[in-house]
């Protein structure tokens, strides 16, 4: 049977970890002067005492963590960090409905960057609000439960199973043999390089303050912007390629990074889903730059190229930032945008979506599909990085895209039934269910999620859920055989 006490442990534990993140925003509103910071503070009390009941009342339970323990921790711990995350937006009356409260925490924790507030709502946060907005992405981004296998292990608890259903993409990478030690090395690469744009945002037009929230948001490929304009409010192009160099970094798989991080540039170069990566980038930032240059040649070629780039980067990766509102391009340019929605990053990446990985494969397969009626006895195995892929891992790719597009199409039909376009609909299905914020129609770069109905935020919310957790860790526990003995 499951073990539902190691369950409702490391809930607690998680808990207590979340809490102590929403305390130390109420120094940045006290900091600032915000008379919110009580609320704030109050708010991560309730958290780490929630957590600390629920640690003492479990703490002497048998910690073996199996799939199913680990499944359900990840699901639901998404969900409890969202439930108590929403308390310092509703608690404060700075989001003043929980169901828009929860929606936007949920929209932070998983990446997803929607968000029910318009640009004067959000520039109207407190700093303590706005900071704990960020950070919600930020530790979303690589992952609490990775964070809390740093932890875990000291209480006791084994974190592979954590670490199998969190890590996004089709395998996780492991750094060392240790999980522990996985997990600090991912966290260290993070603080790192969010460090690094830290300084170089700040060296351009942003305050230390502004130069961190949008770091942190840029590294979670999350899109919360502290601006109502986004990227777009900085009229810097030195700004602009700055952010768009840090979410294509965000987007290759964090181990790479690693390598890099110690002058190991040779497997980098080698790895053949960072090459397919950069080259979609380019590709697709040409082709934008091309069809601006002849319906937009009022704007000079650099002008254009750095909205290509910039706009590119930001939906393939899953970000969600803008410099421009691209639904005013002419619509070939933004149904590009809408077919990259559903590239994503690369795996091991904070990006979403289904992965470049998953794309070229599918490609590889279809391909060889069209050899093998040629040649229908001969063994042609799908190879990536100069190896054979085994079946069983072309099947679960094909399996993954199936139900992601499933998903996709039954997610657009049910947003359509309560009385939206089918442009919104799809466009808002296919940022949430990619965790990319923005999408198309009504749900543009410079509109928000507002106008939904309580029971579509919700039901936008569950796809953001699945989504960052790679569809199937959530799936999963709608199956008998997960709750059968």
């Amino acid at each position: 049977m499951i073990n539902f006490k190691v369950v409702g442990f490391i809930l607690g534990v998680l808990l207590i970890i979340e809490g102590a993140f929403i305390l130390f925003c109420s120094p940045v509103s006290l900091f600032y002067g915000d008379a919110d910071w009580v609320s704030i503070f109050l708010s991560g009390f309730v958290t780490i005492f929630c957590g600390f009941i629920l640690w003492a009342s479990f703490r002497t339970c048998n910690k073996a963590v199996g799939k199913r323990e680990g499944y359900l921790v990840v699901t639901l711990g998404w969900v409890v960090f969202s439930i108590f995350g929403a308390f310092p937006f509703f608690m404060s009356g700075g989001i003043p409905s929980y169901t828009d409260s929860f929606f936007e925490t949920m929209s932070g924790f998983t990446t997803t960057g929607a968000s029910i507030l318009n640009g004067e709502q959000i520039e109207a946060l407190s700093h303590g609000l706005l900071f704990w907005r960020s950070l919600t992405q930020w530790l979303g981004g690589m992952g609490i439960i990775v964070l809390s296998l740093v932890i875990l292990p000291v209480l006791g608890i084994g974190g592979m199973q954590l670490f199998v259903a969190e890590v996004p993409g089709p395998t996780p990478d492991k750094l060392h043999p240790r999980v522990k030690e996985t997990a600090k090395r991912l966290w260290g690469v993070y603080c790192l390089i969010t460090l690094l744009e830290v300084l170089l945002l700040w060296a351009g037009e942003m305050n230390l303050f502004e130069a961190v929230n949008h770091s942190f948001t840029t590294m979670a490929t999350g899109g919360y912007s502290i601006k109502g304009d986004s990227i777009g409010y900085y009229q810097s192009p030195y700004i602009h390629y700055i952010v768009s160099l840090f979410m294509i970094v965000a987007g290759i798989n964090f181990s790479l990074s690693y390598l890099a991080m110690h002058f190991k540039f040779k497997p980098i170069w080698k790895n053949e889903e960072l090459r397919w990566y950069l080259g979609f980038i380019i590709g697709f930032t040409l082709i934008i730059t091309l069809v601006l240059m002849i319906n937009q040649s009022e704007k000079s070629l650099e002008t254009n190229f750095r909205d290509s780039l910039f706009q590119v980067s930001s939906i393939i990766t899953t970000t969600g930032f803008a410099t421009t509102n691209y639904m005013h391009w002419i619509p070939s340019a933004w149904v590009v945008l809408l077919i990259l929605m559903f590239f994503g990053g690369s795996a091991g990446s904070t990006g979403g979506s289904i992965k470049i990985v998953r794309i070229v494969l599918l490609l590889k397969n279809g391909f060889l599909e069209l050899k093998r009626l040629i040649h229908p006895n001969a063994i042609i195995p799908v190879r990536f990085d100069k190896l054979a892929v085994s079946q069983q891992v072309i099947t679960n790719v094909l399996a993954f895209v199936s139900v992601y597009i499933i998903l996709t199409a039954a997610s657009t039909l049910v947003i359509s039934f309560i009385g939206h376009d089918f442009e919104t609909s799809l466009g808002a299905v296919a940022a949430t269910l990619g965790n990319i914020g923005p999408g198309i129609g009504k749900v543009g770069p410079a509109d928000n999620y507002a106008f939904f109905s309580s029971f579509g935020k919700w039901f936008l919310s569950a796809l953001m859920l699945i989504g960052r957790l790679e569809l199937f860790t959530v799936l999963v526990l709608f199956t008998g055989a997960f709750w059968k003995k």
